[in-house]
């Protein structure tokens, strides 16, 4: 086979054999790999780009990334702004997935106890899960929520529902809204100086391990899981569910015991974040309920013990009153008093008896045997008077010419 190459130089012939045509095609074919990488390498930055994530966090951009707090009572905001109601705090260490920033303020996803507020009217209750609500309207509102601000004011819209999408309710509801778990793409912002953008974790080439021989070990038993903040915060609003309960039974029939170990065991967890926290001032709102309860069944006691002791009064009561045999007998009954009126002239001694308010019914005069009798032990007490009603006169009063008086209370 004979090859004709074209050239600036005078033409001259080249004569190589079938042979040498296949091996040089077989060198060109293994050569085109490294031409190519030699072509993409001639593209790559002769030193490394800046960080990723820190490109992500340039003004305007729109990378996702974690991020970590890098301040105290962190204000999470329902919108890019100072003006825009707070709805929550964040601490030193927190960290939060950023979605995109802009102009100095960070979008981020709610962290773990945020939650929004949906109009009650537009959600169904799934019955086959009540925790969960189905929408039946179309362009549907929600609205960032926060424990400072009522849901008709919370004015910061997040997303807009559709029909037939889910959310989560969070048993609570208020002035005609649902408050529910945030949604897939509502989100919250946080001031982008408190913002530190995590690094790429180091990967690790691996090392190839040569085989031993085996060495039989007892399979050590697997640590339980201690949870995320997410399921350690509904841990902590089941347990508050408790407490509610608890504090809705009468006095004597309350018991904390189980809810306070298990809300210990959150304050004592350090990994719990907002959980332990909670968990911690429920405990000190325990210890006050229990403190009532206490306070509650002395009062029980102390009532009781009056039931006790006016019962024994009235008992002594109908006892005296039924030693009176016949109260139709007297002629009157009321308070008896002294007088000095018309009991001159060696009359005898006149009494008064007095109604419940102090005014005088009558006055009343000893006769027959009674005449002679000490009447001073009686006065002040309420009696009851056998004898004749005469009209008085000089008073216009009834006058009773009484032969017996007996102490009725």
């Amino acid at each position: 086979m004979q090859t004709r190459m074209n050239s600036p130089e005078p033409a001259a012939e080249v004569t190589i054999s079938g042979r040498q045509t296949l091996v040089l095609l077989l060198v060109a074919i293994l050569a085109l790999p490294w031409v190519a990488l030699a072509q993409s390498d001639v593209n790559l930055p002769a030193k490394p780009v800046a960080d990723p994530n820190r490109t992500a966090a340039a003004g305007g951009s729109t990378g996702s990334y974690v991020a970590e707090i890098t301040g105290n009572d962190v204000y999470i905001r329902s919108g890019a702004g100072t003006n825009f109601y707070h709805c929550g705090k964040l601490y030193q260490g927190d960290r939060v997935q950023v979605v995109k920033e802009q102009q100095g303020w960070s979008c981020i996803v709610p962290p773990p106890g945020c939650f929004s507020w949906i109009p009650m009217q537009y959600v169904s209750i799934n019955l086959e899960n009540p925790t969960m609500g189905i929408v039946t309207g179309d362009d549907v509102k929600v609205y960032a929520g926060s424990d400072y601000v009522e849901p008709m004011h919370s004015t910061s819209k997040q997303i807009a529902l559709n029909r037939r999408d889910d959310v989560k309710l969070l048993s609570e509801e208020k002035d005609d809204y649902y408050k529910i778990a945030p949604p897939q793409g509502a989100y919250l912002w946080v001031s982008s100086q408190y913002i530190e953008p995590l690094q790429s974790p180091i990967r690790v080439r691996p090392v190839k391990v040569e085989p031993t021989a085996p060495v039989p070990v007892e399979a050590a038993k697997p640590k339980p899981a201690a949870g995320t903040e997410s399921e350690l915060l509904d841990a902590y609003y089941a347990l508050s569910k408790v407490v509610k309960a608890e504090g809705k039974k009468p006095v004597g029939e309350r018991d904390y015991t189980e809810v306070k170990k298990k809300l210990r065991e959150l304050a004592e967890n350090e990994a719990a974040g907002k959980a332990q926290r909670y968990a911690e001032f429920t405990l000190k709102q325990v210890g006050r309920f229990e403190l009532a309860c206490t306070v509650g069944k002395e009062m029980q006691l102390q009532n009781k013990e009056l039931e006790k002791v006016t019962g024994q009064i009235d008992e002594a009561r109908a006892a005296r009153l039924a030693q009176i045999e016949n109260l139709g007998k007297f002629a009157v009954i009321g308070k008896l008093e002294g007088s000095n009126i018309y009991s001159a002239g060696g009359q005898p001694k006149r009494y008064r008896i007095l109604d419940v308010s102090g005014k005088t019914i009558c006055y009343i005069v000893p006769t027959g045997a009674a005449a002679g009798k000490d009447m001073s032990k009686l006065i002040g007490k309420k009696v009851g008077v056998v004898g004749k009603i005469k009209p008085h006169e000089a008073t216009a009063r009834a006058l009773v010419e009484f032969t017996e008086v007996v102490v009725i209370d």
